[in-house]
């Protein structure tokens, strides 16, 4: 019974990774059509092709293929010369800008819409930055933290809600740290206030220690709760690959499609909010991973469109498909690099 409940859940994080991909692409397909541009295949998946089916009305190939690690939609004239007057190269820059935005604005809009859907269904987990008590052992206080103290900013970084907070000292909380408080109606700084330490996979973070007051579920508080979990998740995302870069982290802490798959699995295990959760995480991180200014991502070719708009002329096409080819086969190298590690982590 185990095993199968275990094949379910894997099953299900695989068919949800798909779904994600759906939506992606989906946004390019979407507006792509709104500007009448001629689309020949709509794919999810990359590699050999498992089911395909061509509409005779709008003559575009509708295919599932092997690997679940992607998707596309393949527009003429995207990547090559077409005489064909509906062709991607033959719109103007800002539509070819809001088809290629389109994908990952709309996993962003679909995380955001499923944060709002799990912050209303706990309402009563509105946590707020007001210090309700200390834990036991707590360093804070020597600091000059107090109860009651309404936390503003950590090292300047302002915070809404709890979880902002929560994540601010764990990124910063390495090192003592400036809080900006509100005390009995008055504004103060709390200089070199530390927190207690904790590490993961040989990575330091801040530690929490105390506990925050929770907040009323009124229709303001809903919205904000909302509004800022969704921001700081992008937040998270954006700094978490800053600090891949800078070294912070080691590429162990990488996932491929292997290791989002397990993930997803065991947040299944734990219960349907905590598996809605990571889709949401994993949704938002598709969005902005695939804005980043590389070849081969939208964010790269959106860099592109930008210089067309800028010298009123585009690039010529084929150094446009040598920069992205040379991207392309950076990311594959990368992606069967992480799918190996991940492959071996299950061992």
């Amino acid at each position: 019974m185990a095993t199968v409940i275990n094949i379910l859940q894997i099953l299900l994080a695989i068919m949800l990774f798909g779904f994600l991909i759906f939506i992606h692409e989906g946004g390019h397909f979407l507006f792509a059509r709104l500007f009448k541009v001629t689309v020949n295949e709509f794919a999810i998946g990359m590699g050999p092709k498992i089911f395909s089916k061509k509409s005779k009305k709008s003559g575009i190939t509708y295919s599932f293929r092997l690997f679940p690690i992607g998707g596309f939609v393949s527009m003429a004239g995207e990547d090559e010369e077409s005489d064909d007057p509906n062709a991607f190269n033959k719109k103007t820059v800002w539509q070819r800008l809001i088809i290629t935005v389109a994908g990952a604005a709309t996993n962003l809009l679909a995380g955001a819409l499923v944060m709002t859907v799990l912050v209303c269904s706990a309402p009563n987990q509105l946590a707020s930055t007001v210090v309700g008590e200390f834990m036991e052992g707590a360093v804070s206080p020597e600091s000059g933290l107090c109860v009651d103290d309404r936390i503003l900013e950590v090292e300047g970084h302002n915070v809404y809600i709890g979880d902002d907070l929560m994540y601010e000292i764990m990124r910063l909380g390495i090192e003592p740290v400036d809080l900006t408080v509100e005390r009995d109606g008055e504004v103060l700084t709390l200089s070199d206030v530390e927190f207690p330490q904790m590490s993961s996979q040989g990575v330091a973070f801040g530690s929490n220690d105390f506990l925050v007051y929770r907040e009323r579920p009124t229709f303001f508080n809903l919205v904000k709760h909302s509004f800022f979990k969704t921001t700081y998740t992008v937040k998270m995302i954006w700094e978490s690959l800053y600090d891949l870069v800078t070294g912070r982290y080691g590429i162990e802490a990488v996932s491929g499609p292997v290791g989002v798959t397990e993930a997803l699995t065991e947040a299944a295990d734990t219960g349907a909010y905590s598996f809605t959760y990571l889709a949401v995480v994993i949704s938002i991180n598709l969005g902005v991973m695939n804005l980043m200014p590389f070849p081969a991502l939208d964010g790269g070719r959106i860099v592109f469109l930008l210089i067309e708009a800028i010298r009123r002329k585009p690039l010529k096409m084929e150094i446009e498909a040598y920069i992205n080819f040379a991207g392309l086969a950076l990311l594959m190298l990368l992606m069967i690099f992480i799918c190996a590690k991940d492959i071996i982590g299950l061992f």
